[in-house]
């Protein structure tokens, strides 16, 4: 695993194949940041499954209200929900959308971030100025990288926990 610098700003993503470490950016992305923690903190993220997993572009999370495959999942429905706090406002900026960066899924609504994110699996500079970056993956890409393909998959990879560092146990 690799060296947490700052764990206040690191998550922890439990997966099958192990951990995933997480370096958000909150001097770039600070409400994207917060939101991702805040969610972490909660449990909100805990056995919420990758819905949306594209070979050679990018896997997709964190619908919090209709991926939790701890609580009867609607494979159908996920991707189309977020959480009960207000969308975020787009903060876009200059980082690229390079493999292993975090993004901030939404809607054709620039500010309609919520609690949806997605891992890049390749650089999809496309994307770049488009949708917020607000994270990188530092360690454990290799297990992003072995997630079930689909869209949706049919018997999709979850995040089994995911917790902010400092609060790791």
């Amino acid at each position: 695993m690799a060296e947490i610098e700052d764990p206040e700003n690191t998550i922890l993503m439990e997966l099958d194949g192990g951990t995933v470490v997480i370096a958000l950016m909150p001097d770039v992305a600070p409400k994207h940041a917060e939101r991702m923690k805040e969610l972490a903190r909660a449990g909100a993220y805990d056995g919420v499954v990758f819905h949306r997993v594209i070979e050679g572009f990018m896997a997709q999370t964190g619908d919090v209200a209709h991926g939790n495959a701890d609580k009867g999942f609607n494979l159908r429905r996920a991707g189309t929900g977020g959480s009960e706090l207000p969308d975020l406002p787009a903060e876009f900026s200059r980082i690229p959308h390079d493999r292993g960066t975090l993004g901030a899924a939404r809607s054709s609504n620039p500010n309609s971030a919520n609690s949806q994110f997605f891992i890049n699996f390749a650089d999809n500079h496309f994307l770049n100025g488009q949708y917020t970056v607000y994270g990188r993956v530092i360690s454990g890409m290799e297990h992003v990288d072995a997630i079930t393909r689909g869209e949706p998959p049919a018997n999709p990879d979850r995040m089994i926990r995911v917790q902010v560092a400092a609060d790791a146990s």
